[in-house]
């Protein structure tokens, strides 16, 4: 978990972060809603390639001029980039799209509307090979994110940039490949073998979901941007320098809330008592925690779930196979 400092070439890191996302993605937003409001297309600026300049600037180091066809960063990393950011909401009343812009649906009027909040990172793996480049050759996998971290709140005018980051070969890490080789073996050769001609959806990685925190992700940056709309301010809270060893890192923290009950047990029953009794807040004794009500076994986490906690946490059912079927269609008119 020990990046290439021979590879880390950019310097001046945090200035040119701050400039990146401002000129790429910050100001080109601003100009796409004035004009949205004109011609009630999407706002909506994908952080594909402006994510891929991110994680170099985060990460010290350059890319290899490839697209999306080499290595992401030099010293072979893969990016992943996906933004909540924009997303194309939903009228509850008439089912027709709604912008992020729009308090109320154009359609029927109605300001019963759907937020949604629901991107993710995609992917790709449609042979052995792709596995293998994923979870043994690739040393490390970059996830940027763009999002609103007021969503609950109906705040979209605050923004937040993160970038984490997951090493497949480290054993802190090493759920991340199980969840790649089950996703495979299982559900994208499962689906083959029904139907040799189908399409299998890519694998659906989400943030702050129960799969994400049990790979133990490491943030190496994160920002908030106020007033994103208008005369945005970037304030860095958290930034990683590109050549210090991640393996001394903690991981993010998983709330509690995420757990199902029988997974609360399980870390009660498998955890030592003397660890128990130095993250859970009020824990006595496995007996007492265990015969609690879930109310109560939640307050015992509410300090979070930490690596050392989830270590035992198994993968979940993962075995369910999905299919990437929807076609395109405009509004009443299936095109294929």
């Amino acid at each position: 978990m020990k990046p290439n400092t021979k590879l880390v070439t950019l310097h001046d890191n945090i200035k040119q972060i701050v400039n990146l996302l401002d000129e790429l993605v910050l100001q080109p937003r601003i100009n796409a809603i004035k004009w949205s409001r004109i011609t009630k297309q999407t706002p909506n600026i994908k952080i594909g390639y402006p994510g891929q300049h991110l994680a170099s600037l985060i990460s010290g180091m350059s890319g290899e001029r490839t697209g999306a066809r080499g290595n992401d960063l030099v010293d072979g990393s893969e990016v992943k980039s996906c933004s909540r950011i924009d997303q194309l909401d939903k009228c509850n009343n008439c089912e027709s799209p709604v912008a992020r812009l729009e308090d109320n649906c154009s359609v029927c009027g109605s300001s019963d509307i759907k937020r949604n909040n629901d991107s993710k990172w995609l992917f790709s793996i449609r042979n052995r090979s792709d596995l293998e480049l994923l979870t043994k050759k690739v040393p490390r996998v970059v996830l940027i994110i763009g999002d609103y971290p007021n969503f609950e709140k109906d705040d979209f005018s605050t923004l937040r940039f993160q970038s984490f980051e997951i090493w497949p070969s480290s054993p802190r890490q090493k759920v991340f490949s199980e969840i790649m080789t089950n996703y495979y073996e299982k559900i994208y050769l499962g689906h083959k073998k029904v139907n040799q001609s189908s399409n299998p959806a890519p694998k659906n990685f989400w943030p702050y979901q129960y799969q994400f925190y049990i790979c133990n992700p490491i943030q190496t940056f994160s920002c908030i941007v106020k007033n994103s709309g208008s005369t945005p301010k970037i304030t860095i809270e958290n930034y990683i320098e590109p050549s210090i060893d991640r393996s001394k890192i903690p991981s993010i923290l998983m709330p509690a809330e995420i757990l199902k009950e029988e997974e609360i047990d399980v870390i009660l029953n498998k955890i030592p008592d003397i660890i128990l009794k130095r993250y859970l807040v009020g824990f006595t004794t496995k007996k007492q925690a265990l015969s609690m009500s879930l109310k109560d076994k939640m307050k015992l986490f509410s300090n979070g779930v930490n690596e050392e906690l989830r270590a035992v946490l198994p993968l979940r059912d993962t075995d369910k196979i999905s299919t990437a079927k929807s076609s395109y269609s405009r509004r009443g008119l299936k095109l294929f």
